[in-house]
C-alpha cells in the first residue's frame, strides 16, 4: 500500500477539523503546522489500520452479494425431466 495522501482541500478540511477538536475538546489552540503534522502522523501510523478495515468490510459484502446473487440464479433454474 502506498502512503495515504490527501489533496490540498482534503488537508485543509481535516486541518480545520483537528484545530477545532484541540480548541472544542482539550481548551487548547493548536496552529495549521501542528495540525498538518498530527494528521502526517495519523495518516502514517493509523490509516492503514482504518484502510484494511474498509477492505475487509468491503469484501464482506462483496461476499455476502455474491452469496444473494447465487440464491437468485438457482431461482431460475427450471425443472429437468
Amino acid at each position: 500500500m502506498s502512503d495515504i495522501k490527501f489533496s490540498k482541500d482534503e488537508t485543509d478540511r481535516i486541518v480545520s477539523h483537528i484545530k477545532k477538536y484541540f480548541i472544542d475538546e482539550l481548551d487548547q489552540e493548536i496552529g495549521g503546522f501542528d495540525a498538518e503534522f498530527l494528521l502526517a502522523f495519523f495518516a502514517k501510523e493509523i490509516g492503514p489500520s482504518f484502510y484494511n478495515r474498509g477492505l475487509s468490510d468491503a469484501r464482506l459484502v462483496l461476499t455476502e452479494k455474491a452469496e444473494e446473487i447465487g440464491y437468485l440464479i438457482d431461482e431460475l433454474e427450471k425443472p429437468v425431466g
